[in-house]
């Protein structure tokens, strides 16, 4: 049934690398609706796209992973774009994750064609993401975090930057976290994140907002940036290991993504005003 409702829209063809047969519209059009969702957490929405090409267009090799970075390579930069635009692209924060996902994503890639090339096993993988991000979701809606009164226009101030400590202020309130713990856990996230396919922004953000207090309007575009360039390590390391994506469904996908993203970033300014 499902098969024949993907085949019955119209421009349906049939991508080589991956052997999906489906309507051109599919691709861009679950992209878009799912990247305006997720871009106001300063997450790209890949991780939801992965479980959509595994259990719906039957895209089950590791050049899925691979295809699933090169939708975020090419839709993230839009979104970034957005929040740089609008002063809201915090550097030292972005530096920060994207130092500690690097080496992850390597190390997440020999794991993916390896322990994890069987399906099952992969499929357990995407399940536990998933369970996580949903009981996240669960226990902030029962349990509704303090929410933070204050919103400013203006971007946050930078008080200090090492490699030990970042403090700075935003709205008027202080805000100080580790820079090491901050890392070490985006190496961890990274490694999830190279075998997945994500930049592992749908990981980070919930981490950073809860354990770390940091307010969502200074991490979203950071998150967002450091999942585009672990993804595009993570596009380069699966070519030069001879699975590489599906170029022409990712830039599908990353053209849908692109759009959702940029009108999302600005959607998520609009409500924090309101």
């Amino acid at each position: 049934m499902l098969e024949g409702l993907l085949t019955s829209l119209p421009l349906v063809v049939t991508f080589k690398t991956s052997g999906v047969t489906t309507s051109v519209l599919v691709p861009l059009v679950v992209a878009f609706a799912t990247a305006f969702i997720c871009a106001a957490g300063g997450i790209s929405g890949a991780f939801l796209l992965l479980p959509f090409q595994v259990s719906f267009l039957k895209f089950t090799t590791p050049a899925v992973s691979a295809t699933n970075h090169l939708f975020n390579v090419f839709a993230i930069p839009f979104g970034v774009y957005r929040y740089w635009k609008e002063k809201r692209f915090f550097y030292p924060l972005t530096l920060i994750i994207t130092l500690g996902t690097f080496p992850g994503v390597i190390i997440g890639y020999f794991l993916r064609i390896g322990y994890f090339q069987e399906l099952h096993r992969f499929k357990l993988l995407v399940g536990g993401v998933l369970l996580f991000i949903s009981l996240k979701l669960l226990y902030d809606l029962i349990f509704p975090p303090k929410k933070d009164a204050s919103f400013s226009p203006e971007p946050p101030k930078l008080l200090k930057f090492n490699w030990k400590t970042l403090e700075f202020i935003y709205a008027q309130k202080n805000y100080k976290a580790n820079s090491v713990t901050i890392s070490i856990t985006a190496f961890f996230i990274g490694i999830i994140g190279g075998i997945y396919g994500i930049g592992g922004g749908a990981l980070m953000a919930p981490i950073l907002l809860g354990f770390f207090h940091l307010p969502p309007y200074v991490f979203a575009g950071a998150t967002l940036f450091g999942t585009c360039l672990t993804s595009v390590v993570g596009v380069i390391v699966f070519t030069l290991g001879g699975n590489g994506p599906d170029w022409v469904l990712g830039a599908l996908l990353g053209l849908g993504g692109a759009v959702g993203l940029y009108l999302g970033a600005k959607a998520q300014k609009k409500c924090l005003k309101d």
